[in-house]
């Protein structure tokens, strides 16, 4: 208080003819001489120059956080670091000469052509800059060449704003990010893992899937394959590995496209989608601004128990996994292809098996004026099936944007028994939604040796209507004469066939092998409609619509599959009423489904709604009824709900009855972890008792080692923090860093700015971060390396002596071994934090030789314990 008091009083010196303040810095201590040289704070609110990590902003709009060199302003009104006085021209003044607007730091960020090429500046009508080859590293004067232009730099958040005129910025779409932003990734090598068991009384059944390859620059390599094993207790047995797909694929970013070379599938826009082995060649969408995404499967169903739901695309298994009685949602699926209609087998434990086909497909994308979209594709048709052929065929799709809101769209394709040509016309109505419409012709020579020649028409439609809270996700109707096939019906090797597998009758028979699946060819598909709507109903909930259905020429039977639904809640109360049907011709019977399912919040209602009873308030009590179609009710009721911090251990306990098989009941539990995932369930019912049982995860081997962690994406984040161990990362669901301060988190936006940040609530008391937070901008399929500045070690205050007396106040002090630097305070203590247990450190309050000094330090065990150490340490001349 001393120091202040002196330097309120005494040290503040006034001239009446100029506003500028000085400091006299002896007035810090009794002795000058002990004041270190602190000319370069005597600018006041100015900054030195240099280069600083800030956050870029654009005319409001965030850009980017980087490193940016920062130069001297010539042209500012506010103090520099030269030593002038210190003006009080209020922030962001204009100076009188030069009309520049300047902020109170002294200081304007160094604008290259290249940076000015990144902030979308159109530097191509600019006389001066024509002239500069792109790779020119010079600063620019880019208020002078931009008038209007400026800049503020507020160094206590690290943002600088830049401002240009619209005038001279390019045409782009908000949240855009050039290429040269594009980060390929680092050279890795990656892999998945799901491994899931069931074991029960008449079978057991294992699941394994591995996904993996490696990334080489912008070269990707993937393989997929799957094994799966059942034991029946009669005897039986089945094996079988699936090669799902193997491929390489890469960005070609001249082309804004993707070349996959390989096993792949075809685009849906205009041709159904298909495998194949081969060359893809396409426009990719997520590298435009203005991409729209396609529509996405999402799953519905409603089990009548505990069931075993399997989802199958084109003959191979895409998911397995087990759901709870009452509705469910799959909205995670990871296709194999971009379309293909979804087979969904749902099997109960009880017996009861549903089987029905959820459409997928979309409205062919909308191409802006001007724009082209493209799709080729040649190869060898690939199905996993064996009842059908591989031929080779070629494949070519073309869409272009016109005025108005028209796109025009068309392609063929090509066998050695088939032939197709495709045209149609899209538009965006505007507030009416999307519509498109296009006509196939098809020559086609089936397994008998017959020869075809039909039409398909299509109509298509998608559209929300967020003011009366409906949305019709999509709409289609298509209708095929009589002679109209497509290429994946050319390919079956018979006019017509079943598939089968094995199913449990549920009543303690056994396994039987039954057919799931029927295809005829004498009966070509005729008429098909899909849909899938939403109408929200204000407070009183929602409801939905979705289904299909398909008719055949020479039949009288047609493919069914609807559901319907209404949610809602009260008090905290929410509940689903549910109802499903599905019938498919040439297959007996059909399925039918009522569900009623209850969720009730036990803290809400218990009066413990805060946040620190969370195990309570994530726990929920749930009812389930159901009823199908013969008349079987079932019941279940029980809890569920998250434990732990990040609430990444779920668990649920059920128990039920039927009218028909009686009780039954399940526990199950699964933990999110740093290095993987995991999960563990118990069954029972009157003929069975049933232990399921899965572990997930991913494994990155890399430059630095190799790093497990949670299942992969497609595009992921190596998060490089060495020695912070066991630190959190946020938004990522149970993703923490292992012992050596590496982790990956999965699902990143490919060609999109993701923020990745660390939780530094977790770090021990021996670590701590330069910065927590990066930007990383992938590519498709990359392993993007967010790496931050650590310093792992002791956090000590030291009492510098030298001479028998204290360091000089404002003395500069580095340790030597970690680079970390402090600031000697007025009694000469330094705090320095992540520092060596033993190293040397240098001190300097000024620039003659004698205003230097040196001290080799070492600490006991018991002080690197401690949170802070405190050491005194005599300090003597350098040598």
């Amino acid at each position: 208080m001393s120091v202040i008091a002196l330097a309120v009083t005494g040290g503040l010196q006034l001239s009446p003819a100029c506003a500028d303040d000085w400091f006299n810095p002896a007035f810090l201590s009794g002795n000058g001489q002990d004041v270190a040289d602190l000319s370069r704070f005597e600018s006041g609110a100015g900054q030195a120059p240099g280069v600083y990590r800030v956050d870029v902003w654009l005319n409001d709009e965030f850009v980017t956080t980087q490193n940016v060199r920062f130069d001297e302003d010539e042209h500012s009104s506010a103090p520099t670091t030269a030593g002038t006085s210190v003006s009080r021209d209020a922030p962001d003044a204009v100076n009188s000469a030069t009309g520049y607007v300047s902020d109170d730091t002294g200081l304007v960020p160094c604008l290259t052509l290249k940076w000015l090429k990144r902030l979308g500046v159109n530097t191509g009508d600019n006389e001066a800059l024509k002239a500069l080859p792109d790779d020119d590293d010079r600063c620019l004067d880019f208020r002078s060449l931009f008038p209007g232009a400026s800049s503020h730099f507020d160094f206590s958040t690290q943002r600088l704003d830049l401002t240009f005129p619209q005038a001279v910025l390019q045409n782009s779409v908000k949240g855009y990010i050039p290429p040269e932003e594009w980060d390929e990734g680092i050279n890795a090598a990656l892999m998945n893992y799901t491994l899931t068991g069931d074991r029960g009384r008449d079978s057991d059944s294992y699941y394994l899937n591995l996904s993996g390859g490696l990334n080489l620059g912008a070269w990707r390599l993937r393989h997929n394959g799957a094994w799966s094993y059942s034991d029946y207790k009669n005897g039986e047995h089945t094996e079988r590995w699936q090669n799902i797909s193997t491929y390489v694929q890469r960005t070609v970013i001249p082309l804004k496209s993707e070349l996959v070379l390989g096993d792949s599938s075809s685009d849906n826009a205009v041709f159904d989608s298909l495998g194949f082995r081969g060359m893809r060649l396409y426009t990719a969408d997520p590298m435009y601004p203005d991409s729209q995404q396609g529509y996405a499967p999402t799953v519905r169903g409603l089990a009548s128990g505990r069931s075993t739901v399997t989802v199958r695309q084109n003959g191979y298994v895409i998911y397995k996994n087990i759901v709870q009685a009452g509705a469910f949602e799959i909205t995670d699926l990871n296709p194999t292809s971009s379309s293909g209609d979804l087979d969904v087998t749902v099997e109960g434990e009880s017996g009861y098996v549903q089987h029905y086909t959820v459409p997928y497909s979309t409205v062919p994308l909308l191409q802006r004026d001007g724009r082209t979209k493209y799709d080729l594709v040649g190869g060898r048709y690939r199905s996993g099936r064996q009842d059908k052929n591989a031929p080779v065929f070629v494949q070519g799709t073309l869409a272009h944007g016109f005025a108005g809101g028209y796109t025009l769209y068309g392609g063929t394709q090509q066998a050695g028994r088939y032939r197709s040509v495709a045209a149609g016309i899209g538009q965006n109505l505007g507030s009416w939604g999307a519509v498109s419409a296009d006509l196939t012709s098809a020559w086609s020579r089936l397994a008998d040796d017959s020869r075809h020649q039909g039409q398909s028409l299509r109509f298509l439609y998608n559209k929300s209507l967020n003011r009366m809270g409906t949305n019709f996700q999509l709409l289609g109707y298509r209708y095929s004469t009589k002679g109209f096939y497509t290429l994946d019906e050319v390919t079956w090797d018979a006019m017509e066939g079943y598939q089968y597998a094995w199913r449990d009758d549920g009543n303690g028979g056994g396994y039987h092998y039954e057919p799931v699946s029927y295809h005829n060819l004498r009966r070509s598909k005729k008429g098909r409609i899909q849909m899938n709507i939403s109408q929200r109903l204000g407070d009183l909930g929602s409801l939905y619509l979705s289904g299909s259905q398909q008719t055949y020429w020479n039949s009288t039977g047609r493919d069914e599959w609807y559901q319907a639904g209404f949610s809602s809640a009260w008090h905290g109360i929410s509940y689903n009423l549910s109802y499903a049907v599905s019938r498919s011709t040439g297959l007996a019977g059909d399925n039918r489904l009522l569900s009623l399912n209850i969720s009730v919040p036990f803290g809400h209602f218990l009066g413990h709604d805060m946040a620190e009873h969370e195990a309570l308030n994530s726990m929920y009590a749930t009812a389930q009824s159901s009823r199908d179609q013969d008349g079987v009710t079932r019941i279940q009721t029980g809890v569920s709900g998250t434990l732990l911090q990040e609430h990444n251990l779920s668990y649920s306990v059920m128990q039920g009855h039927s009218s028909t098989t009686g009780s039954s009941g399940s526990a199950n539990v699964a933990l999110r972890g740093g290095y993987g995932s995991a999960s563990a369930g118990y069954s029972y019912s009157r003929y069975d008792h049933r232990i399921n049982w899965d572990v997930s995860g991913g494994v990155v081997a890399h430059a630095d080692g190799v790093t497990f962690g949670q299942a992969l994406g497609d595009t992921n984040v190596l998060i490089k923090a060495p020695g912070a161990r066991d630190v959190h990362v946020e938004n990522g669901n149970g993703v923490k860093t292992d012992w050596r301060g590496y982790t990956v988190l999965p699902y990143a936006t490919m060609y999109r700015r993701n923020r990745v940040a660390l939780d530094v609530n977790t770090l021990d008391m021996h670590t701590d971060l330069e910065d927590n937070v990066q930007n990383v901008v992938p590519t498709q399929g990359a392993i993007v390396r967010a790496e931050y500045g650590t310093h792992t070690g002791v956090r000590a205050l030291l009492t510098l002596t030298y001479k028998g007396r204290p360091v000089p106040f404002g003395a500069m002090v580095t340790e030597k071994a970690s680079g970390a630097t402090g600031i000697v305070s007025e009694s000469g203590l330094v705090y320095l934090t992540g520092i060596s247990k033993s190293s040397e450190i240098n001190v300097v309050w000024g620039n003659s030789e004698n205003e230097n000094c040196s001290a080799a330090y070492k600490f006991n065990d018991d002080d690197e314990n401690q949170v802070v150490t405190q050491s005194n340490i005599i300090c003597k001349k350098s040598s």
